[in-house]
């Protein structure tokens, strides 16, 4: 039988190769038992089920449900693909003991995955994901026939967006954002989010347009990421039709990407600081800002500025879940694009970030390649680059030890200022600058991250990385 092993956020693989209905009943089985064996005061025992539109991600879905309801729950099973961060809201708002979600998210369209939501309406905890791996195979798959289940009233098949859409528009100030007549172009990649901002948007002064909404579990020949290399076709269509900002969401629609209103590129850390000076400047937020390692230190130089608290965590959202569970917290964010807001879920989400862009350009009315000038003005430029290099997964824990043994005594023309070894390697230098060297959660591949005043600085950083992979 195949291997089940968490990664940075569920299990994923090829599907009818390991991701098959038998392999999808064991990891069902155990993450039932779990939940059994870990019942939450307070919380009944009712559990969300969502899916994508990859292949398949339907019938796996009820497969889901059947097994949950074999094992007792009362499960709300999505009657339509939908977004991540509904099925986690869905979770809070229902007081579920958790949810499943199946997605590959950003993955290459032969994968699936199968998500896990905690009873908080966010990616389980690591403790959590290690409990379901040990109960795998402890106990016989227990399922009922979903027509069974609807019949007897312990299944609800149900779109569960409109409490979702109620709820985020809650947390901006949508009437600003509905009289601001703003041009609002949506990237959806032929992911879950197509058809969202046609519909939060109805009844404003904002013109939407929605680019790749079509329902293609091959998404078009791309991997549903949102990074450039993908943003062909919007590009060209926003060089032709103007808008005033687009936003890009990956397959599943927790995380985001951006291009300006001509298709110019915006990293997913140029969002990430334009927002959070939006919540301090425009907003007067207060509270702890968490960011994973591999994000901008502009973000530092931002909280620096304002005399916030700013904690670092490991990769992957759950981590920055962990910490935002803690309260107090004005935002959370990773590199790779996944934003989380107070007043929410503790849970990425890409609709939600789509609206916040709104409101910061109804509240400044300045095109947002301005805004971000302004940023540099103020904190420097920051360049950002990385590769993914093929690395043998035997050497990864040798590498990790020799860079923490061995660090470089300056990043380019800076002396090193310090070594960060809890979620792989960083290095920093005293001029912000750094580099990061890092294994994938399942994969025999190591990231390199760099970052430096300009993309040549940049590109130089990743290739000593590079350098430093070749000494074991």
């Amino acid at each position: 039988m195949a291997q089940i092993k968490f990664g940075t956020d569920g299990w994923r693989a090829v599907i009818a190769e390991d991701f098959t209905f038998a392999n999808l009943d064991r990891v069902s089985q155990a993450t039932a038992d779990y939940w059994k064996a870990h019942p939450v005061p307070g919380v009944g025992n009712t559990v969300v089920v969502g899916y994508d539109r990859r292949f398949l991600s339907d019938e796996f879905a009820a497969r889901v449900t059947e097994v949950m309801g074999g094992n007792g729950f009362k499960v709300i099973l999505t009657s339509i693909p939908t977004p991540t961060p509904a099925v986690s809201f869905a979770v809070k708002a229902n007081r579920g003991i958790g949810g499943v979600m199946i997605t590959a998210s950003h993955n290459p369209p032969a994968f699936n995955g199968f998500k896990l939501k905690a009873h908080y309406g966010g990616s389980a905890e690591p403790a959590i994901c290690a409990a379901v791996e040990a109960l795998l195979d402890q106990s016989p798959v227990t399922a009922v026939k979903l027509a069974d289940a609807r019949a007897a009233g312990r299944v609800i098949v149900k779109d569960i967006t409109p409490g979702y859409y109620t709820a985020i528009k809650k947390l901006v100030d949508f009437p600003l954002i509905k009289k601001s007549k703003l041009r609002f172009c949506h990237e959806a990649l032929y992911g879950v989010g197509a058809g969202c901002f046609d519909t939060l948007l109805k009844g404003t002064t904002c013109k939407v347009s929605t680019i790749n909404a079509a329902h293609d579990p091959n998404f078009g020949g791309i991997n549903p990421e949102p990074i450039e290399k993908n943003y062909g076709n919007s590009q060209a269509f926003l060089r032709k039709h103007p808008h005033d900002i687009c936003l890009v969401t990956d397959g599943d629609a927790d995380r985001v990407g951006a291009m300006d209103g001509r298709g110019g590129y915006l990293t997913t850390h140029n969002l990430i600081c334009l927002l959070l000076n939006h919540f301090i400047e425009n907003r007067r937020a207060k509270g702890r800002v968490i960011k994973a390692l591999t994000t901008t230190s502009m973000v530092d130089k931002i909280c620096s500025a304002h005399g916030l608290e700013l904690v670092e965590t490991g990769v992957g959202f759950k981590y920055i879940a962990a910490e935002m569970l803690k309260g107090n917290v004005m935002l959370g964010f990773e590199e790779s694009g996944g934003i989380g807001y107070p007043g929410h879920v503790p849970e990425r989400d890409g609709i939600l970030s789509g609206l916040m862009l709104l409101e910061l350009l109804a509240t400044e009315r300045k095109p947002v390649g301005k805004l971000l000038a302004n940023l540099e003005r103020l904190y420097g430029p920051h360049r950002y680059a990385r590769i993914d290099a093929h690395f043998p997964l035997e050497k990864r824990a040798a590498l990790m030890e020799f860079c923490k043994r061995n660090p470089p005594a300056k990043l380019l023309r800076s002396p090193l200022a310090a070594v960060m070894s809890y979620d792989g390697v960083k290095f920093v230098a005293k001029d912000g600058s750094w580099l990061m060297v890092r294994g994938s959660g399942t994969e025999p591949i190591i990231r390199i991250y760099a970052e430096a005043k300009s993309d040549a600085d940049a590109r130089k950083l990743l290739q000593q990385g590079v350098q430093l992979t070749k000494q074991v």
